[in-house]
């Protein structure tokens, strides 16, 4: 009989405490038997972290590498682009240094033009 009516204070006590150690007993078992696998569990999360860590820093310096290449050719644009800007303003400048040029040689060429009508023209006269 498991539950008989004359069980005692003492007795339902000392039936609890060895309830407890053997619950004891079997955890201390059940964690001895576990320990190399756990073991290996732990060692196998140790692995994984370490290739998580070794795919971020992989990420991290490919990431890097990808901003560098673009600061690169976004400042080689950027030189370029200044480069013909400078391009374009050297070209203005000598398209209107022609032009005055021009219009210099042209004034010149109309003045001796006049100057030759004048002296004609006194040349009739005398």
């Amino acid at each position: 009989m498991r539950n008989s009516l004359n069980n005692d204070f003492t007795d339902r006590r000392s039936t609890a405490a060895d309830a407890k150690a053997n619950l004891l007993s079997a955890y201390r078992a059940a964690k001895e038997i576990s320990e190399p696998t756990r073991l290996a569990r732990q060692a196998e999360r140790i692995l994984i972290v370490e290739a998580r860590e070794a795919r971020k820093a992989e990420r991290d310096r490919l990431k890097s590498e990808e901003m560098a290449q673009a600061e690169a050719m976004i400042a080689a644009e950027k030189a370029q682009a200044d480069a013909a800007e400078v391009a374009e303003i050297e070209a203005r400048k000598k398209a209107e240094s022609a032009r005055i040029a021009r219009v210099v040689e042209d004034e010149a060429a109309r003045k001796a033009e006049r100057d030759r009508r004048y002296a004609a023209r006194k040349a009739r006269q005398a």
